[in-house]
């Protein structure tokens, strides 16, 4: 008889392993034990089938579970009695982590829709295999009285399923039913109503036409009729978001393909279980007001997720929802009731369970077939990221840029990134950064940090976070070129250790202390250097040009009688026009940029598409969708000049074209592929010079369908490899990784 003691890390906790431990363990006659020790699961078994059941071990695993690590160790044989299902321990520090929160499964979604079940219709059922994770614990080891659930008791039915070991709810955390769980409410403004069923007086009000607010699992979302223009437009108002394009969440996936275009992948991804966003285009059968998704060829859609979701569908007769995080623009979700029924809605439709980390939805586009993250959040945090090189022995903490933040913890060669954040900037998402980075450390254990790294931006308000908590940690502070980390979280996802990028986005500080945003950079993940890039222009009123384009393109032209054909774009008219010219020749209040963002915002403004940055990326986006609608190949040549693109030379061509009657949407085409194809020019000759093959594309541009295309068809067609994001976001949402990785690599 042999006994083994074998160590498990990865996504082992909360996704039934134990169970799942204890089955195979019985089936093979094996003696021993398991429990959680920390984050990480402990083995016992001895018997004469042990090697039997390492092979097996992580072949039949339960659906949300993955081992990153298995180490496997002799013992000397101990006699135990049986094999059993010990309580947790707290020591031992491994690399584990709690499974992201996932969809409900089809067996607790079939149990809330029979009658003759005791959940039926009841909103918060969960098992092993679904429901909340990261949204509901506090601490590890995953234990029910280290997550909100510790408040609901578990009633006699429950507990007798949460001990029976071969039952799938066996030390489900967040297992519940209506005797013992958590309730929902509903309240017509301050006001609770005296209902029996609040989902259906939700469902009710919306048809309506009402704001329903709808605190869910990890965040609280506004929701109307989509079909319902004059709802949608109120919630504009009340927002103060005139233009962004609201999410929607559809019924099922037959209710989408009423209206959007779907790939196999595209359908593979939004009825997966981790359940994200994913960005659609528009079909001919397109229904919904055009107030939903302004000035746009796509729409973001979801499919439900939770139990409450479903069982509003169920109440109601809508196929789709317009389901929008419920945050002032920049702020983090709302997600205590105080503040969800003092809110911008008439309805509140909230329940009693403290969410202890808010998650918001991951939004997800897939450009020539291939999946782009946009957003990591919901079903994809805290699941980490492995190194793909040689790593040191510190604990860093990156922060991230400023906008669309995220940031990550490395310990040994494991980054483990945080949901989104947002807009730092704002001293309530300011404040939820400090409370997210505590929460992680807890769940992962890790909670001493050797290195903080940040963003070279001295005035971002990460920056001054990295040095107050690198006093508190007496750790380094270590400043890395956002460019940089683009492309090195880039480099990872293909275990490259160098490449040449592309880095296209709006803005990131520059190692020369102006604005960058269209660089070719190569790196070889230590270090950078920047051998080529667009065209220095002029920024009239620094931040001012960024939100009114109008002033960008002014100065791209150069030429006053030109840019008068716009004056309806300056709110002082060509009055603004000559006073921004004279500030262009003094100097005074001027930045510099070599961003692609604000060429793309500059062609939107001349090809009159958009005027006004209401939004993060939206000149840029309509952009994108006026030219997906072109029929004709005008084609814009480019100038490349000491390792520089005109940018000018381009943009004088767009209005030249449009002026002469050519129609917008294949001027706009003709003037992306121009900007496109002067970067892939650029990276190509860079390439060539330090004779490297691989080339990739990183940074917001490259959200851009149609830019993306250009670029790869134009490099592969040069016999270059090219390279995109796989498992990351284009855009800053995985700057804290590339930031960290640089951080960990020896």
């Amino acid at each position: 008889m042999k006994a083994k003691k074998i160590l498990t890390q990865g996504i082992v906790q909360g996704v039934g392993f134990r169970p799942y431990i204890y089955r195979l363990a019985v089936d093979l006659n094996l003696n021993g034990y398991v429990r959680n020790l920390g984050n990480v699961v402990e083995i016992i078994i001895e018997g004469e089938n042990t090697d039997l059941f390492i092979k097996r071990l992580p072949c039949e695993l339960p659906p949300i579970a993955k081992i990153d690590s298995m180490i496997v160790e002799d013992l000397d044989v101990t006699n135990y009695a049986d094999f059993e299902i010990m309580e947790s321990g707290d020591s031992y520090s491994g690399i584990s982590v709690i499974p992201p929160d996932i969809a409900i499964c089809d067996k607790c979604l079939e149990e809330i829709r029979n009658p003759d079940d005791r959940r039926y219709k009841y909103p918060f059922n969960a098992c092993t295999d679904c429901g909340p994770r990261f949204t509901v614990i506090e601490s590890v080891p995953y234990d029910r009285i280290r997550t909100s659930m510790d408040e609901f008791p578990l009633c006699d039915d429950c507990l007798v399923e949460y001990r029976e070991p071969l039952n799938r709810r066996y030390h489900g955390e967040a297992i519940c039913c209506g005797d013992c769980g958590p309730q929902m409410e509903i309240y017509e403004g301050s006001v609770k109503l005296d209902v029996e069923n609040p989902i259906k007086v939700g469902a009710d009000k919306l048809k309506e036409g009402k704001i329903l607010a709808i605190k869910g699992i990890g965040g609280t979302h506004l929701v109307v009729d989509a079909y319902n223009d004059e709802a949608i437009r109120e919630l504009r108002h009340r927002l103060n978001r005139p233009n962004q394009a609201f999410a929607v969440m559809a019924k099922d996936l037959e209710s989408v393909q009423n209206y959007a275009e779907l790939s196999e992948k595209e359908i593979n991804t939004i009825t997966s279980n981790k359940r994200p966003i994913v960005i659609l285009k528009k079909n001919d059968n397109y229904p919904f007001p055009e107030s939903l998704s302004p000035g746009l060829h796509n729409i973001g859609v979801m499919l439900p997720y939770s139990p409450m979701h479903y069982l509003l569908f169920d109440e109601g007769d809508i196929d789709t929802y317009v389901m929008t995080s419920a945050n002032i623009p920049g702020e983090p979700m709302m997600i205590t009731n105080e503040e969800i029924i003092g809110g911008v809605n008439d309805y509140s439709l909230v329940h009693n369970r403290k969410i202890l980390n808010r998650c918001d939805d991951s939004v997800i586009r897939f450009r020539n077939n291939e999946l782009s993250f946009i957003r990591r959040s919901r079903g994809y945090t805290p699941e980490p990221y492995e190194i793909n090189y040689d790593v040191n022995g510190a604990n860093v903490l990156a922060l991230g840029p400023e906008l669309d933040v995220t940031f990550s913890i490395a310990k040994d060669n494991i980054v483990y990134p945080s949901q989104h954040i947002g807009n730092t900037n704002k001293p309530k998402t300011l404040k939820f950064l400090r409370q997210a980075i505590e929460n992680m450390q807890r769940i992962t254990k890790i909670t001493e940090f050797d290195v903080i790294a940040c963003d070279m931006h001295p005035h971002f308000f990460t920056t001054r976070l990295a040095y107050e908590l690198a006093e508190k940690y007496d750790a380094e502070v270590m400043p890395i070129q956002h460019h940089h980390a683009h492309s090195i979280a880039l480099a990872n996802d293909h275990g490259l250790e160098e490449l040449i990028a592309i880095a296209a986005d709006g803005v990131g500080y520059g190692s020369d202390g102006t604005s960058w945003g269209g660089e070719i950079l190569y790196t070889n993940i230590n270090s950078f250097e920047r051998l080529a890039h667009l065209q220095r222009q002029m920024m009239p009123g620094g931040d001012m040009a960024t939100r009114y384009p109008a002033r960008m393109l002014a100065s791209i032209l150069n030429d006053e009688d030109l840019i008068k054909n716009y004056s309806k774009y300056f709110k002082y008219g060509e009055t603004e026009i000559k006073n921004i010219f004279k500030q262009i020749e003094s100097g005074i209040n001027v930045g510099v940029t070599t961003s692609t963002g604000r060429v793309l915002d500059s062609m939107a403004v001349a090809l009159e598409v958009a005027h006004e940055r209401t939004y993060e990326g939206e000149c840029s986006m309509k952009l994108e969708s006026c030219a997906y609608y072109a029929t004709k190949d005008l084609g814009i040549p480019f100038i490349i000049e000491d390792n520089t693109l005109n940018t000018t030379e381009i943009l004088k061509e767009v209005v030249r074209l449009y002026q002469n009657g050519e129609n917008k949407a294949d001027v706009a085409c003709a003037g992306q592929n121009a900007v496109a194809k002067g970067l892939a020019e650029l990276a190509i000759r860079a390439a060539d010079k330090k004779g490297i093959e691989e080339i990739g594309a990183t940074g917001g541009v490259f959200y851009n369908e149609a830019i993306t295309t250009a670029v790869k068809n134009y490099i592969e067609k040069e016999g270059y490899n090219f390279i995109q994001h796989t498992n990351t976001c284009a855009g800053d949402g995985s700057v804290s990784l590339g930031q960290a990785i640089v951080a960990k690599k020896i």
